[in-house]
């Protein structure tokens, strides 16, 4: 098969993919099975040979990230149930001293996201933008751009969340190399699109969704920082709330710095290669903050409530607070079975889309990997005329334009990339960083968590696209830029 035909067939299955998903709106899972499966008849395989490569990409894939998005999401429950969210949003309230509150959310989005589902940071933070905004007439436009911006910039880009994990597994990256690098890379990205655009986005004042502000004024003249916190009774401290996050990210990239330096065989490297693995390092994380949850149980009890007893409509932690009083909460206050049941039954019923949709885009990517053309393609991009660099990133556009998915886009830039590596000259760990700034690039009208945002933080579609499609652009440029130094001098 030569390569025309095989991108043919691959811009028809991207197409099947954006049509099924997007107009018939058929479930990214069973679409991906049934696009693999003709992408792998269209490709010169016979069905039993694409089911074959179809059950070996979901199983490798799942291999090495299913239980990584299961714990993730666990530890999800336990920072929206314990206030740590909140706790670190003050702590950059104080940090800015009550100004620039923008940052508040948005650097709050930034590390929350780092082992937490998007979607789920979004619910976290948009109320917290939204008080803010309110209490100190700060446009949602800037609040929405920077926090969401924020909040995509690690999902992206920063391990374990399930794309960007996925593509490290595929690429054959290290994944503390990715997590150390991919924050460094994404905090440039974030800062240098606040310098570039906070103006801007100030021109157009939009206000916050009511029923997220309802009893919050405006700030006074003579209103403290302290008066502007996000209040929460008995909230943990800011490194406590830290930790959860912190565990697995320092635990991950020191064990791959100590494997760079220290030899084979010490018994410092074997010790932290197994408090470095991802499972070990998340499961140690999921642990601390049970035990956080012990400590302040009480406002563990009221958020679990409220997010299994979904039914108080606008009134939100005001009925909660009510129903505190009564026998149905009570029978739902044994401390002990929110921690070890409830937070794992509902990390579950998040986990299990993301798991199953990652396991799918690993068939998928299967699928275009292992087809013969592939070697036909190398062969084409070892004679166009730009910065290697440039082709795992613009694949990563690509895909992400097309398919509105973080996850699917990665991992069918990866299947792309990874056979190109010798030629393009690329270490995987450039090219997974490079892929994963790709996917942030375009967030448009076909990612479901443009709609989340749209709605959570009170933007029409055509201010979603305006505040926060074109500043993911911008970063991602920025985030390639400086990657393709960090290559050049051979850094990454």
């Amino acid at each position: 098969m030569s390569a025309v035909i095989f991108f043919v067939v691959l811009a028809i299955a991207i197409a099947a993919l954006m049509l099924l998903i997007t107009k018939v709106n058929m479930h990214p899972v069973i679409t991906l099975l049934i696009v693999a499966l003709f992408t792998g008849v269209g490709l010169g395989f016979s069905g039993l040979e694409t089911m074959g490569l179809i059950s070996e990409g979901f199983g490798g894939t799942l291999k090495g990230v299913g239980l990584p998005i299961m714990l993730g999401a666990v530890l999800a429950m336990g920072i929206q149930d314990t206030g740590a969210a909140k706790s670190i949003a003050n702590f950059f309230i104080r940090l800015f001293k009550g100004k620039k509150l923008e940052l508040a959310p948005s650097l709050t989005a930034f590390i929350v996201s780092i082992p937490v589902f998007g979607d789920i940071t979004t619910v976290l933070t948009s109320n917290i933008a939204s008080i803010l905004s309110t209490r100190k007439g700060i446009s949602m436009a800037t609040m929405a751009a920077f926090t969401v911006l924020g909040l995509n910039l690690t999902h992206g880009v920063v391990p374990p969340t399930p794309g960007i994990l996925a593509v490290t597994e595929v690429m054959g990256a290290d994944l503390g190399l990715v997590i150390f690098y991919g924050i460094i890379i994404s905090l440039v990205g974030f800062m240098g699109t606040w310098l570039l655009l906070r103006r801007w986005t100030e021109k157009e004042k939009i206000l916050p969704n009511p029923n997220f502000v309802k009893g919050i004024k405006p700030a006074k003249a003579d209103d403290t920082v302290e008066d502007l916190l996000i209040e929460g009774e008995n909230l943990p401290g800011t490194f406590a709330s830290m930790l959860p996050i912190l565990i697995p990210v320092v635990l991950i990239s020191l064990s791959s710095f100590i494997n760079m330096y220290v030899p084979e065989g010490n018994a410092i490297r074997e010790i932290f290669a197994f408090l470095g693995d991802k499972v070990v390092a998340l499961s140690l994380a999921v642990a601390y903050t049970m035990f956080l949850g012990l400590k302040y149980k009480k406002s563990v009890i009221e958020s679990n409530y409220n997010a299994t007893h979904n039914d108080n409509g606008a009134e939100g932690e005001l009925a909660v607070a009510t129903e505190l009083e009564n026998q149905d909460m009570a029978k739902n206050s044994n401390i002990k079975d929110i921690l070890l049941n409830s937070w794992i039954a509902r990390g579950l019923e998040v986990a299990l889309a993301a798991i199953l949709i990652t396991g799918m885009g690993g068939a998928f990517s299967q699928v275009i990997k292992s087809a013969p053309a592939v070697n036909e393609v190398t062969s084409l991009v070892d004679g166009i005329p730009i910065p290697g660099i440039l082709i795992p990133f613009l694949l990563g556009v690509l895909m992400m334009t097309a398919v509105g998915s973080m996850t699917t886009a990665g991992m069918t830039a990866a299947a792309l990339v990874y056979p190109m590596l010798p030629v393009l000259g690329l270490t995987p760990l450039a090219a997974t960083l490079a892929i994963g700034s790709g996917t942030l690039a375009l967030n448009h009208v076909n990612n479901s968590g443009f709609w989340v945002t749209s709605q959570f933080f009170n933007l029409s579609t055509k201010q979603t696209l305006k505040y926060i499609t074109f500043p993911h652009a911008v970063a991602a440029v920025i985030n390639i830029l400086v990657i393709w130094v960090l290559s050049s001098v051979g850094i990454i």
